[in-house]
């Protein structure tokens, strides 16, 4: 899973990001107009906002988001502590509100209740799809308990659709969730890996339900996926 930190203090964005690396790819932002742009980009599974940045503060931040319909889970984590600021906040659009200081374990605890209340969360130790098993940790894919061999980004690919069935991913969202936006490769790249993706799986007798949606990007399709079970 992917989580955003939006926080001008760099040490304490850093500090919090080495803890959650066990479980979430980490990105960081250090000021409101820079956060906005990243979030905007609605590759996330959830973002941590502080609300006294420079540029833009949070609550203009979370503010522009709703406004332009992105929903992924936001939690502030602030020193404003009144309850008017957390009224506000989550009036705005909040799913939780930390104080600081706060201790890191109950930060992650608040994230994974924030997760499962959105329906994002997933084991975070596998991802299960009916014969098809991801091991997070370790990227190891099984069939029916038989290991199948991904090269490559082929397994980030896998689990970022299978974590989002049923939803259509652009071929933009595929390719900054998974090569970073920062990356040298091309756009196009997206097309040759979902066919790669395809062949493999189905050399294992496996086909993928993956969905092109024209003019769009993906999706991994249940409809498809039960329409294969009855063909």
């Amino acid at each position: 899973m992917r989580l955003l930190i939006i926080e001008d203090d760099m040490t304490l964005a850093n500090s919090i990001g080495d803890y959650l690396r066990e479980d979430f790819d980490v990105d960081f932002a250090y000021d409101g107009e820079e956060g906005l742009y990243e979030a905007e980009k609605d590759i996330y599974d959830i973002i941590l906002l502080d609300i006294m940045m420079p540029e833009m503060d949070g609550y203009e931040v979370l503010d522009t988001l709703r406004k332009e319909g992105i929903s992924t889970p936001v939690i502030f984590m602030t020193a404003k502590d009144s309850v008017d600021d957390k009224i506000k906040g989550l009036r705005l659009g909040a799913d939780d509100y930390v104080v600081k200081p706060f201790f890191r374990e109950e930060l992650l605890a608040r994230i994974e209740a924030v997760l499962r209340r959105s329906g994002r969360w997933t084991d975070i130790a596998s991802i299960k799809y009916k014969d098809l098993t991801l091991e997070r940790k370790t990227k190891r894919v099984f069939l029916r308990e038989k290991e199948i061999f991904l090269q490559g980004k082929q397994y980030d690919l896998l689990e970022y659709l299978l974590s989002n069935k049923d939803t259509i991913l652009t071929k933009e969202q595929i390719f900054d969730r998974i090569w970073g936006f920062d990356s040298e490769t091309m756009v196009s790249v997206v097309e040759v890996y979902i066919s790669n993706l395809r062949k493999t799986l189905k050399n294992y007798g496996y086909t993928l339900p993956i969905k092109t949606v024209r003019g769009l990007g993906y999706m991994f399709s249940l409809e498809e996926a039960n329409e294969e079970e009855k063909a």
